[in-house]
């Protein structure tokens, strides 16, 4: 396989352009609504798209969420083989509203998505098993493990990282960086890290951690970066209708991943990235809407309640 995405699945309910959030008590109404599904899944399915085999990582229940992901994953020929089937609920839900240019998330996860030191065993030995070329995650508290041992099968690491792992924990977010092949922070994420004030400061820093960094800077391209010197990307991007920011970054290092299994350059994949960013940021939903075969095949409303469950 050339790559194993490793990390939670969402369940996405995705409201479209409103004027600005509701107040206490208010109703708005939005113009465009979609279920979409996102997390992990949005980076694999980005490199799926790309003609590489994908494999995905995650916990998957009995819950809507895992459905949705079930569903969109053999659209999109994701292999499920390597995830991990549990009663109950496994996917988080978030409620992502756009507005103002931007968006708002309310998220809800189940308490084994909060417990992740039983699935980082297992992906260790999804790792030992697998053997795929390169691995996709994200950096925190007691990852370092799994990325030694990535290292020593030879399974090359993108490494994402979130403004939640870098507020937790920003010592072991440093630490798995050091280890990864490829580092793909967005600005604001690079710049909480390291405490920097500029931009080009911050990339000063870190490309002193060792692998090639990978600014992701939205409708601006991305910046690649190492000790040699650093390059503006901006091919790939195309102007499309912003409809919803989610999952731009995930499908920008899925198809990075994608293109460097395929032997692109680091410069070349994030002009994949760019192109990925740019078709996700025109959908609704970090994957797009997803049409599940048992909610509009005759799947009863009364029963979908049991399905958040």
């Amino acid at each position: 396989m050339d790559l194993i995405a490793f990390g939670t699945m969402f369940l996405e309910i995705v409201f479209g352009n409103v004027p600005a959030l509701p107040a206490p008590g208010e109703e708005i109404y939005a113009d465009e609504f979609a279920i979409s599904c996102g997390g992990a899944v949005t980076a694999a399915s980005a490199a799926s798209r790309l003609g590489v085999s994908v494999g995905l990582s995650t916990l998957l229940g009995e819950d809507l969420g895992s459905s949705v992901v079930v569903e969109h994953c053999r659209q999109a020929g994701v292999d499920l083989s390597t995830s991990r089937y549990v009663t109950g609920s496994a996917a988080g839900i978030t409620v992502v509203v756009n507005y103002a240019g931007d968006r708002a998330f309310i998220t809800y996860l189940p308490p084994r998505c909060q417990a992740q030191d039983s699935e980082r065993e297992r992906w260790l030995e999804v790792l030992r098993r697998g053997r795929p070329a390169w691995c996709y995650l994200h950096a925190g508290t007691g990852m370092s493990e799994l990325l030694r041992e990535a290292r020593s099968l030879g399974i090359r690491v993108a490494l994402d990282v979130g403004l939640n792992e870098i507020a937790a924990d920003p010592d072991a977010v440093v630490a798995c960086t050091r280890l990864a092949d490829v580092f793909l922070p967005n600005t604001g994420e690079l710049l909480r890290l390291t405490g920097a004030g500029t931009l080009d400061a911050a990339i000063d820093t870190a490309v002193t951690w060792g692998p090639p960094v990978v600014v992701k800077r939205g409708g601006d391209g991305a910046i690649v970066a190492s000790r040699a010197g650093r390059t503006p990307v901006t091919e790939g991007i195309t102007q499309v209708r912003v409809r919803d920011r989610t999952g731009a970054g995930d499908a920008f290092a899925g198809a990075l991943i994608g293109a460097l299994c395929q032997g692109a350059s680091i410069t070349e994949a994030a002009a994949a990235g760019n192109r990925a960013g740019s078709d996700t940021v025109s959908k609704l939903g970090a994957v797009g809407e997803v049409e599940v075969a048992g909610l509009s095949g005759g799947l009863p409303w009364r029963d979908l309640g049991g399905l958040f469950q």
